[in-house]
């Protein structure tokens, strides 16, 4: 279920659970319904069993049951690894999450480690660290010392920063993908870290990237205030985000998207005088194209406010 098989630890309850699995595939989701709430009952804690029978709800256009499933998932797994939470948000159009539960993009990338590269590349056509290089050329960026990937995964960034700095040092909170980062070595240094709650470290990096990775925090104000504490004086942040109207805006892929403008007050907050962006095309999903913009925030020295010349701080 939800990907991979996640058992209630009851055989007969995970029997009924394939046998509503098979009636749902069949398009008979009342059947469906029926039999794994059958199977609920039996296994009343499985948190996947609820929030696969949330999802049978949904599809059936029944929403109230479909978020009362997902609230007995929530009840079941407070860690929220398979992000009801987030769909019953979507689903109930209420105000957005800080970010997404850890325990939900843990898993996520857990399972997506092995395919990852093959799938974004040549299926999705991502494009995150060719737009990040290009920006930060554009930006007069040519080499850093001490360069930190946040949200590292398989290490696709890091294969195009390698070449451009002393030290590469890596975080992601998915085991899995840092194993298939620590295949291609590349980087010095790899840890297990989730961002949405790092603790303060010293100020040593002179460049922080962050390739299609704050889409999974929502709100940004935590996450810019570490880099730039994070930060060497003048060092730079790049990053992706996809396209919003409003400041923080969560899609129905449960992703985050953010606005230009929410983004640029951010960084200007944050010390950073100079802050450009570009307008992208990040991926494609499900055949269309992923709106999206590049920033890249240099300079940084805490307190000064930012000076947009040009086009700084200005979708192109």
């Amino acid at each position: 279920m939800v990907g991979t098989p996640f058992p209630s630890g009851d055989l007969s309850a995970d029997r009924r659970a394939a046998y509503a699995e098979t009636m749902a595939h069949l398009g008979e989701l009342s059947a469906a319904i029926e039999v794994l709430s059958g199977a609920l009952k039996i296994a009343p804690g499985w948190a996947a069993g609820w929030f696969r029978l949330g999802e049978y709800f949904e599809g059936a256009g029944a929403p109230d049951q479909a978020a009362e499933a997902w609230r007995r998932a929530i009840e079941a797994d407070p860690s929220d690894p398979f992000g009801a939470g987030l769909k019953r948000d979507l689903l109930l159009k209420v105000p957005v999450a800080e970010r997404m539960p850890a325990a939900f993009v843990e898993l996520l990338f857990d399972q997506y480690a092995p395919r990852f590269d093959n799938a974004l590349v040549n299926k999705l056509a991502y494009r995150g660290p060719e737009l990040l290089t290009r920006a930060l050329a554009e930006s007069g960026f040519a080499h850093a010392p001490r360069v930190l990937d946040l949200g590292c995964g398989t290490g696709l960034m890091g294969v195009a920063l390698r070449e451009a700095c002393d030290w590469l040092e890596g975080y992601d909170i998915s085991g899995r993908m840092l194993d298939e980062a620590a295949a291609k070595g590349i980087y010095d240094l790899l840890e297990k870290r989730d961002l949405g709650t790092l603790e303060p470290v010293r100020a040593v990096f002179d460049l922080i990237v962050a390739a299609d990775v704050f889409i999974y925090l929502g709100a940004l104000e935590q996450i810019i205030g570490w880099c730039a504490g994070a930060l060497a004086l003048k060092g730079h942040v790049a990053f992706t985000l996809e396209w919003a109207d409003r400041p923080v805006e969560l899609r129905e892929s449960r992703r985050f998207a953010h606005s230009p403008d929410y983004v640029a007050d951010l960084l200007g907050q944050a010390g950073f005088p100079q802050i450009r962006m570009r307008d992208c095309i990040l991926r494609q999903d499900r055949g269309a194209d992923i709106r999206g913009f590049c920033v890249v925030a240099s300079g940084h020295r805490c307190g000064v406010a930012p000076e947009r010349d040009g086009d700084a701080a200005v979708l192109a």
